[in-house]
């Protein structure tokens, strides 16, 4: 039956039918357990096993590049994990691209930076994927899956080692425990001592220490009922924010800055397979702790500290059923979660902070009048209970006709978003008046006592559809896709310490830099998407190709800007309209059993249609942060002297990305850049030992830039890294 191979993944069958079951998707090439399996309408990229190995694939991050247009850079800490897919992407807040594991959606982008351990299969899927997915999915969709222990019975151990003390160790068990159960556990810890120092303290300040531990049980009673739990746990120790200074070419600054994490994640998937219909429960629990400590101004001098501590609860529920009759497959479902986070961001002002920040701009307008802080450092408090419930129906159906296939879905999403906070401040100043003689004698004395509170809400609903058509050649299928997606409102909580500031401003008579109630929220972004794309297998399957052109309309675009002037916060506006255009290329080619090459190419003309702020108009600019261009090619190559037992083989790869436009006017870019990687491994039927590099050419590129109280700061790449990687695996399967 054709139905269920697609039903779930390995870990949701039992073993010998998983085998088959997983040959089956392989070759159907499906990506996920909502995949319908003859309607893969959308440009899709798979990491496979060996790429896995070749690359050295551990995480999210790995795979920037691999696919076309899709890109994942380096912003200073495991927490700011930003992507970007076809011109769109966020700093902050919510993502553009959803991210499972083992079928636990991850609920907070702040976390999509981990290391999973016994990677089996990564699917990219680029483009709108909102109507099986919701929210947050406007610009795709990565599943990730590990190895299933039906699949793989005894140990697996990895240790590597390269420059700079980088290490990384894994160890993982898979049994079969009985006919019905199966189960696995592994572990991974990876540290670094880091690759920048700060030239203030002669310290390296990047260093990272972080492990995780997932637990498999799966679970089959009967050929009609499959229950699999996947469990994992994370814990990060990172320095992290190596910011140099564009002014100083300086990485100097006084105070310590890092980011801890830890994170729970818990899903149960339940499958039921009937003769037509599978039925499918997907039940998660997300925990996260995290604390982001920053030096702000990144400045040897004293003015400020941010400390943002939070814990995040989430819980999910999709259940969606899916069958077949003749040439007709659906799928329909219902998805609910809610979310709820306390976080604690207190700012603390300094004496230079003080100096420069506010009484200088106090007494350059007043000099006959000035005024000095009671104190030389105080704090403005910030914190937070921020919720979000949300609610989704879902359909999809597929019609095949000969060589043509149609597809119409339809999504209604609702969600709630709350924010409660209390934001608090006790100071105050003196103010002096000036005498005939230049001396100064105190004239008055005002406290500054601010304890403020309030509870906001919104709720938006969505209507998202898809079309999509298709139809197979003899080795090439052609389609076309339109589909709407959105990416959810919420609050500009970052700003909180900007709009204590703002009310100090005031009640010493100086006017707002901005209004406060238009930076408070923001709202959903929308896209309306175009697709036209073929997929294809020539030469008797010795060449895959894809090819895609693709058109996104979005509007209310959520754009991470710095408000004018000496501003401490980050703040999230919605641009007017953007468009976005492009084209992908990707393609693997095997002229050999020996030899592999594979090369993708993207390339977005991403620009404003309508958007001014109080900085100006941008209308025909560049939308920043997302490359214009993305390329990656690699050629393996196994060695001719190589047998069944002993196979020695060779991986050269070259990765680039560029042009990247930092701000809005376009003023700052990072030209198109390019790095090489190589290794060459020796590998037998259980072991693998593989030397590696990688920007072995040492290319001297930016991977961020921003602005802090008007100093322009950027993040340098990290330089050349070497290591050797050795792999053991023990199994036990008869």
């Amino acid at each position: 039956m054709l139905l269920w191979p697609a039903m779930a993944s390995a870990e949701t069958s039992g073993r010998d039918s998983t085998v088959s079951a997983h040959r089956q998707l392989d070759e159907l090439n499906v990506v996920g357990i909502k995949q319908m399996p003859i309607a893969e309408l959308a440009a899709s990229t798979r990491i496979n096993p060996e790429m896995v190995r070749r690359y050295g694939v551990v995480g999210l991050k790995d795979v920037s590049e691999m696919a076309p247009n899709f890109y994942i850079p380096d912003y200073g800490s495991r927490m700011t994990s930003s992507v970007y897919v076809r011109g769109l992407g966020a700093r902050m807040d919510q993502p553009i691209i959803g991210l499972s594991v083992d079928n636990v959606p991850v609920m907070n982008k702040d976390a999509y930076d981990f290391d999973v351990p016994d990677i089996e299969s990564i699917e990219v899927l680029r483009g709108a994927q909102s109507l099986l997915n919701g929210r947050n999915t406007m610009g795709g969709q990565v599943n990730i899956r590990t190895i299933s222990p039906w699949n793989f019975n005894g140990w697996r151990a990895m240790l590597s080692y390269g420059r700079n003390n980088d290490l990384r160790t894994a160890l993982s068990w898979y049994g079969v425990l009985s006919p019905s159960l199966a189960s696995s556990v592994s572990g991974l810890f990876n540290m670094n001592d880091g690759f920048f120092k700060n030239e203030l303290t002669n310290k390296k300040i990047d260093r990272d220490r972080s492990g995780s531990l997932r637990w498999k049980l799966c679970w089959r009673p009967h050929d009609w009922l499959s229950v699999a739990n996947a469990a994992s746990a994370s814990l990060t120790r990172q320095g992290g924010y190596p910011y140099e200074s564009l002014s100083t070419g300086r990485i100097a600054y006084n105070d310590t800055c890092f980011y801890h994490r830890t994170t729970f994640a818990d899903g149960l998937t339940a499958v039921w397979a009937g003769k037509r219909v599978v039925v499918t429960s997907v039940t998660t629990v997300q925990y996260l702790d995290d604390n982001m400590t920053l030096d702000q101004d990144f400045l040897p001098e004293d003015y400020f500290t941010l400390t943002q501590k939070r814990r995040e609860w989430a819980f999910t529920e999709d259940l969606f059923t899916k069958g077949t009759r003749g040439k007709y497959d659906w799928l329909g479902g219902v998805f609910a979660f809610t979310k709820s986070s306390h976080m604690d961001a207190p700012v603390t002002f300094y004496d230079t902070g003080i100096k420069r920040l506010i009484e200088d701009h106090r007494n350059d307008i007043n000099p006959y009048y000035p005024i000095r802080w009671d104190s030389r450092s105080f704090v403005l408090g910030s914190d937070f209970d921020q919720s979000s419930r949300g609610f989704a129906l879902y359909h999809e159906s597929t019609y095949r006709l000969d060589n043509w296939v149609f597809q119409a879905g339809l999504r209604w999403d609702t969600e709630r978003v709350g924010l409660k906070y209390h934001s608090q401040c006790n100071t105050g100043y003196e103010t002096y008046r000036r005498l005939d003689d230049g001396s100064y004698e105190p004239f008055s004395h005002t406290p500054l006592v601010i304890d403020d509170g309030s509870k906001l809400s919104k709720t938006y609903m969505e209507l998202l559809p898809k079309l999509a058509v298709a139809y197979d050649f003899s080795d090439v299928r052609v389609f076309a896709t339109f589909s709407k997606a959105y990416k959810a409102g919420g609050f500009n909580t970052q700003m909180f310490s900007d709009v204590l500031q703002q009310r100090i401003m005031q009640y010493m008579g100086l006017p707002m830099t901005y209004a406060i109630e238009d930076i408070v929220s923001y709202k959903p972004e929308k896209s309306w998407n175009y697709e036209l794309g073929a997929k294809s297998t020539l030469f008797g399957g010795k060449l895959h190709a894809d090819a895609t052109l693709f058109y996104i309309i979005c509007r209310d675009q959520q754009l991470t800007m710095f408000p004018p002037g000496m501003t401490t916060g980050r703040i999230m506006t919605n641009a007017g309209r953007t468009h976005s255009r492009g084209a992908e290329l990707s393609a693997t080619w095997r002229p050999t059993d020996d030899l592999v090459l594979r090369t993708s190419y993207g390339y977005t003309h991403a620009t404003f249609k309508h958007f001014s702020d109080a900085n100006g108009d941008y209308r025909g600019k560049r939308q920043p942060y997302a490359p214009a261009h993305t390329f990656f090619a690699a050629v393996n190559w196994q060695l001719p002297l190589a047998t069944k037992e002993l196979r020695p083989s060779i991986n050269v790869n070259v990765r680039g990305a560029g042009d990247i436009y930092w701000n809005e006017s376009n003023s700052v870019r990072q030209p198109f850049y390019a790095v090489l990687g190589a290794s060459a491994a020796l590998e037998g039927n259980d072991w693998g030992v593989r030397l590696w590099g990688e920007n072995l050419t040492s290319t001297r590129y930016n991977t961020f830039y921003f602005v802090s109280i008007g100093n322009s700061f950027v993040q340098r790449a990290r330089p050349w890294q070497a290591g050797v990687t050795v792999r053991y695996n023990f199994s036990t399967t008869e």
